[in-house]
Parts: C-alpha cells; structure tokens; sequence
C-alpha cells in the first residue's frame, strides 16, 4: 500500500463482509492504516484475523453475523463500538450476486436477495448514524458493482439492488450531508475474488469481459482497497453522494 492517510490511524472502521473476497482486502487495507477494525459475516473468519494479526501486527475483531437480521446487525454495531470506540467508517460490502432468473423468483427469493443486497445497507447506517452526528462527522461507503450500469442479465434482483443503493447513496447524502457525515458509493468491477473464480469465472467469460476493459490486466481485491480508503479519509472531505467506479474500464460515466 502506498498511500497513508493519517486520519484513519486509530479510527473505529466496520465492515460487513470483511472476512472474505473484496472485504478481506479492505480489512487489510484498513489494518495497515492502523485503524481499528470490526467486521462481521455468518462463516468462521478466527484463522483469518489470525493470518491478519501476524501479516499486519494489528488484529481485527470478528462477530458472527447474519446481516439479514436486522437486531443482530444492530447489536454487532453496538459490539465494535463498545471494543473500538463510536463506528467513524461504515464499509457497506457483503452482498451476494446468486445467478438467477426472472421466472426462478419466488417472493421468498426476492425478500431475502433484498435484504441481504439492499435492506442490510439501510439497516447498517441507521445503526451508526446516531453516534456519527455526535461526532459532527463520519464516513459511509456503499459497496455497489458495475452490473446494473452493464445491463447484465442473469441477476436481474442483484442489479436492481445495485442500482437502488445509488438512489440510497445520494439520498443520504443529501440527509446527512449537514452534520458532516458524507455518504458515497463506490462500484468494482469483475473482481477475481475466490468465490468468483469458483462459481462464475469461465476462460471465454472472462475473455469476453476483457475485450470490454481498457486496462488489459484483471481486477484483485487490492485494486478496490485504495478507492475505498480515500473515500474513507479527510482526503475526500468535500466528496458526497458520488459513485466512484474502478473497474479497469469497463463502464463510462459521466
């Protein structure tokens, strides 16, 4: 990591999803900031905060959470917040990009693809924004993807969550702009995270991705790390209800 950002040394940071994929690369990130760390999500992540304590010197905390439970997310909060202080930065990243099919949703599938790429994202800043404003500040960070912007079919639940979390994002902005708690979005590209690779990833899938990239190398967790530490430092002070989108050039906004 090149860049330091001197603000996030000490801060209180919460991650959802932050074991595994592009999470346990910004938990990274953000440990070698020295930031205080708490992440949650439902698989055992013991032997990662151990591979990270020993990697970084700094140990995260892990609580076992379904972010689909609203109270128990809550109550995770209020966990990190007690062992590392009011929560300054809010990494909204767990979500889950099952395949499917208009005729495959039941109103089972839709409540719970809802919750675990839309619902828990609100859930998680109702939780923090308390504590932020009496902090005259904070910082959340929306994880999206560029799929809704793409137009991919084979999800269309997940992109439609995605392209809510947009709306969520500069509404909130605009809400909690006045107590200086800034609210951005940022979307990655196709990442080559583990699940990825073992679920998704095929030779002509990806090579038809990247004739659709400028930059000619894939995506790793690491290249999602720095935007999201910006966004999360005084760096970005003046920046609020944006998407940022690092996906290699895939997309053009703008």
């Amino acid at each position: 990591m090149t860049a330091l950002y001197s603000d996030l040394n000490a801060a209180s940071v919460f991650i959802t999803g932050g074991g595994s994929g592009i999470g346990a690369g910004l938990t990274e990130a953000f440990l070698r900031q020295g930031a205080r760390v708490a992440f949650v999500q439902r698989s055992d992540a013991t032997g990662f905060c151990d591979a990270m304590e020993q990697a970084t010197g700094n140990r995260p905390l892990f609580i076992a959470c379904d972010i689909t439970d609203a109270r128990a997310l809550e109550d995770a909060i209020a966990q990190a917040a007690e062992a590392h202080g009011p929560i300054r930065v809010l990494i909204n990243n767990a979500a889950n990009d099952q395949r499917h099919t208009l005729d495959d949703v039941t109103d089972e599938f839709l409540d719970w693809a809802l919750a675990i790429n839309f619902k828990c994202y609100v859930h998680a800043a109702q939780a923090v924004v308390p504590a932020m404003r009496d902090m005259s500040g904070g910082s959340i960070i929306n994880i999206t993807s560029i799929s809704y912007m793409m137009g991919n079919a084979g999800y269309p639940i997940y992109t439609a969550a995605n392209s809510a979390l947009n709306g969520l994002t500069r509404s909130l902005a605009r809400e909690l702009g006045p107590h200086r708690i800034r609210v951005n979005a940022l979307a990655p590209g196709w990442v080559m995270t583990p699940k990825q690779l073992d679920q998704w990833v095929t030779p002509e899938g990806l090579a038809e991705h990247m004739k659709r990239q400028c930059l000619p190398d894939t995506l790793s967790p690491q290249d999602i790390a720095g935007g999201v530490l910006y966004l999360a430092s005084e760096a970005s002070r003046a920046m609020t209800g944006q998407a940022l989108v690092i996906d290699g050039g895939v997309v053009v906004t703008g």
